[in-house]
Order: structure tokens, then sequence, then C-alpha cells
């Protein structure tokens, strides 16, 4: 009997009982559902929410496989000097497989546990959307996370974040940042600062030669504080920097931006408008800084002072916009609410970024905030176009 023909025994052996929902979501998992349409007219499509899903997990794992090799580099680097460590070599790779793949698991075994839990005693099918939150959340935290945190904060953004507003489809803000927001309002020190890239191992061999301890700053924090800048932009382009897992390669989060447009999974429009708002706003910046209204020195010159197209290029600001801001839930729905939409979060992503030392990553509230006006921005365009409408109609009948 083939593994197919035994799966579907199952099924009816589960059919009507609590375990239905799990069992389904298992069997949907290898195979399509056997649900068709009987009524109406319907567009028939090969894609479902299963496979888009899967898309924007096949356009993640090139920058969590990076995030692995880079972990590893910047312990390595740390320890015996960046100039003396290959990037592409095993030790680097299990190094970051290692402090990684146990994110990964907490990250989906808490989320999925309790999507499973809630489908049970609801009696709904369980949901694919966690399937690309669940492999978000390990690449927009820091590699040294405490799990039992990470655990807290993926709780509180499935049940408190998700299925409280009914689930899938559901929710107003984007569920992978409120568990980074969750976090961060929790556990700020966890999340940026020196902590960051503290790794046991590297204090383990810094005790040995007598040294208490090393850490080191994300690029923006050095910059908040007015630091000279050690990264060239090939490294920050290319990824060979210190940061969150999944936001340090600009080129690799680039190319997966193109292959979710020509997929039509992400929307181009809220990608280049973000990209665009947040060029603008850097302009405005380095404007500032030239006339001389902000010297060297002051409080806010060191993120000002950078390059308008280098602040596409640190941080979290790429990962957010391609894998975030997309978000086909919270996001803006109309077309030009998307440009809107997009616009927005780059503007404020580098207006936060500057403007808050203490938190100089901006992209992350930038987005939770204009996930809330989402509907009004889509408000205000759909009253529009009504308007224009009704202004056309009186023209003809006039």
């Amino acid at each position: 009997m083939s593994l197919k023909q035994n799966l579907h025994n199952l099924k009816e052996k589960y059919r009507g009982t609590k375990m239905e929902q799990s069992f389904n979501a298992l069997h949907t998992f290898l195979y399509m559902p056997n649900i068709t349409t009987h009524s109406g007219s319907h567009v028939r499509d090969a894609a479902d929410l299963k496979r888009v899903m899967n898309t924007v997990i096949m356009a993640m794992v090139p920058v969590l496989l990076f995030g692995m090799f880079n972990a590893g580099y910047q312990m390595n680097g740390q320890i015996n000097g960046f100039e003396a460590v290959d990037f592409f070599t095993l030790d680097n790779f299990l190094v970051g497989l290692k402090k990684i793949l146990p994110l990964l698991v907490v990250s989906y075994g808490v989320g999925l546990g309790i999507e499973f839990i809630f489908a049970t005693v609801k009696k709904h099918e369980v949901e694919e959307g966690y399937l690309v939150t669940g492999m978000l959340v390990p690449l927009i935290v820091p590699i040294d996370l405490p799990l039992w945190m990470l655990a807290v904060a993926v709780a509180f953004g499935v049940v408190i974040g998700k299925e409280l507003f009914g689930g899938t489809g559901m929710n107003v803000l984007n569920p992978a940042l409120t568990i980074r927001a969750f976090l961060f309002f929790n556990w700020a020190a966890w999340m940026s600062g020196d902590k960051v890239w503290v790794h046991g191992a590297v204090d383990k061999v810094m005790q040995a030669n007598g040294v208490d301890a090393i850490s080191g700053e994300t690029i923006l924090g050095q910059l908040a504080q007015n630091k000279e800048l050690h990264h060239s932009a090939y490294d920050m382009f290319m990824g060979f920097i210190p940061g969150s897992v999944g936001e340090t390669s600009t080129v690799l989060i680039l190319l997966a931006g193109l292959f979710l447009i020509l997929t039509g999974i992400g929307s181009a429009r809220i990608m280049i408008s973000a990209v665009i708002g947040a060029a603008i706003m850097g302009l405005i910046f380095n404007g500032l800084v030239d006339s001389g209204a902000i010297v060297e020195g002051s409080k806010f010159y060191g993120l000002m002072h950078l390059p308008f197209w280098q602040h596409l290029l640190i941080g979290g600001l790429a990962f957010g916009i391609v894998f975030m801001a997309t978000d086909p839930v919270s996001a803006s729905q109309t077309n030009t609410g998307k440009i809107i939409y997009g616009f927005l979060i780059g503007l404020f992503s580098i207006l936060i970024r500057v403007f808050n030392p203490a938190y100089p990553e901006g992209v992350m509230m930038a987005i939770l905030l204009m996930n809330v006006f989402a509907p009004t921005i889509d408000h205000y365009v759909v009253q529009a176009n009504v308007k224009r409408r009704m202004k056309r109609l009186k023209l003809k009948t006039a």
C-alpha cells in the first residue's frame, strides 16, 4: 500500500475527531487538498496559500545559509583577526548552524504548537501563515538571544498578535515584527548594543588569554555614537558585517526581492517606493550636514553624515522592505496605497534611525506604524477614486 493511500486511510480514521485539523495540516503539507468549488464562477490558479508561503521560504533560504556562515565568520574573526579567516569554511558554517538551528527549532516548535492547539480547540484548519513567520523570526534576532526569551515572544506574537484577531489573514500587525517588538521592549539589551555579538565560545577563549570578554556593536550602534566606521561599502553590500542573522547581506536580500517580484508574490510598488522614501530622507540629512546645519561631533552627526545610499546597506532596512513591508495581510491593498505605504515606511525608517540614538534601527517601528495606518490609506485612496468617477459622471450627464 502506498504512502498516499495510508495517509488517506488515516485521514478517514481521524475524521470527526479532535485530531482531524492537526492531521489535515500534515496531510496537505505533503499533498494538495482535494477540495474543489461546486458553484459560481471562479478564477482558477495553481497558487494557493501554501505555495505562496513556500515561495517566500525559498527566497529566505539563501539569506539563512549566509547568516550561518557570517555568524561563524564574525566569531572566528573576533578571535583570530578577520584578515586570517576565510568566509566560506565548514567551521564558520558549523558555528552558525549550532547557534541558529536552536532558534529555528524554538520558533517553529512554539509557534506551530500554538497554531495546532488553537485549530484543535476552535475546530478550524491549521493555517500555513506561520510557515513564513517561523523562519522570519530567527532571521531578525541576534544569534545569542536566549531561547526562553524567544519562546515567550513567539507565544505572545502568535496569541496576541495573530490568533486574537482571528488567525492568518485577519491580523492587523505583521506577526514577525510583533514578536521582535515584544523582544525589544522587554529585553532591549539583548536586541541591540554590545550584547548582540557576545558569544559564549568567544568569552571562553578570551578568558583563557587573560581577557574578560569581547563584544562587537552593530554598525548602526557605532554610527549613533559618532564612532568611525571600519567596514567598507563592499563588506556592507555583501554582508561581511555584524548584525541580526538575516539582515547583513544586501545582495542576497536584493536577489530575494527580485525573485518575489518575478513570481508575483512580492509587491514591486512597495519595495521600490520604500527605497525611494529612504533615499530621499537620507538625502535630506546629507544636505543638512553639507550646509553646515549639523556640525561634526553633534548628537546626530554620525547617521546624518552617512551617504544616503549606505543607509540601504546596513541594519534591517533592506530585509524589512523585502520580506515584511510586503506582507499581503498587513500592507495596503490598493495600487496607489502601496506606493504611499512603501514610501512612508522608507521615510520613517531613516527618520527614526537618525533621531533615536537609543534605538538606531527604525524599520521595525516604521512598518508596524504603517501596518496600523494601511487601512486608512486604502480608505482615502478608494474615496478619491470614487470622487473622480462621480465627477466624470456628472460631466457626462451635464
